[in-house]
């Protein structure tokens, strides 16, 4: 779009733009399971992951990964899928058959690197569209994931406290930047992770979609965005034009106040 915008003839138009992320969510052992899991599930599934700002890998500490992901698979397994105008119905269709496609080819891939956790069950009786059965793997590596998987895929990953670090390192060593949760009941840990990671939203202890323009400036840095947020204090100024005036007071001081003194004649 902007190599675009630079070829049209005229003034070069501002570009502002939010791409989309390798969003990640950072759980420890403190984490309450049963409102990370509902938060997992929202963030991940919502839109059927058609979300900019929606979860695709979920870091969770070892010590508690087996409970999670028992919860998770739960969870997972109780999705409904269907008409989106149905008020049964959790997760809709993709947008189109390119999007489905991207999915299966990812998911044939996952097959072989990495291992199903759950996967949503898809009815038999769906109406016309492009359905895609939501579901979760388990992957021991970001390496795995070279670009962002924009549907409903969960890729979770097991670590160990003392390697915070290196995950914080490894997500900003991805080059996306737009939005990351962390569940914690440590707040220094959270003030650790925030401090770290770059990112435009970072979301505590709740789900990482929904942002409200004007209560949470939206937007993210790197290969997410080219800012500023949207929402935002900056945005508006972006779309402005800057003009400013220097004048040489000393050398037209005499000249204004004969000009002055003209006009009361």
């Amino acid at each position: 779009i902007n190599r675009r915008l630079a070829q049209r003839a005229g003034p070069i138009i501002p570009f502002i733009a939010e791409t989309g992320g390798q969003n990640v969510m950072i759980a420890d052992s403190s984490a309450l399971p049963e409102q990370l899991v509902d938060d997992v599930i929202r963030s991940a599934f919502n839109s059927a992951g058609q979300r900019c700002s929606a979860l695709r890998v979920l870091f969770v500490q070892e010590e508690a990964a087996d409970r999670v992901l028992e919860m998770l698979s739960g969870a997972i397994a109780e999705l409904r899928i269907g008409d989106p105008m149905c008020v049964d119905t959790d997760i809709g269709p993709l947008i189109d058959a390119q999007a489905l496609s991207a999915l299966n080819a990812h998911a044939a891939h996952m097959a072989s690197a990495g291992r199903l956790i759950a996967q949503t069950p898809l009815p038999p009786d769906l109406a016309q569209g492009y359905y895609f059965a939501p579901r979760a793997y388990e992957i021991d590596s970001l390496a795995h994931l070279t670009a962002e998987v924009f549907g409903p895929i969960l890729h979770v990953i097991r670590y160990r406290a003392d390697h915070l670090d290196t995950i914080c390192a490894a997500i900003n060593a991805l080059g996306y930047g737009l939005t990351l949760g962390i569940h914690s009941r440590i707040e220094a840990r959270v003030q650790a992770v925030c401090a770290r990671i770059r990112v435009g939203n970072i979301y505590v202890n709740r789900n990482m979609i929904g942002a409200v323009v004007g209560a949470q400036p939206f937007g993210g840095e790197g290969l997410s965005g080219t800012g500023p947020k949207a929402g935002g204090p900056r945005y508006l100024h972006r779309f402005a034009t800057e003009r400013t005036r220097s004048t040489d007071t000393t050398a037209s001081g005499g000249n204004a106040t004969l000009l002055a003194l003209r006009d009361d004649e």
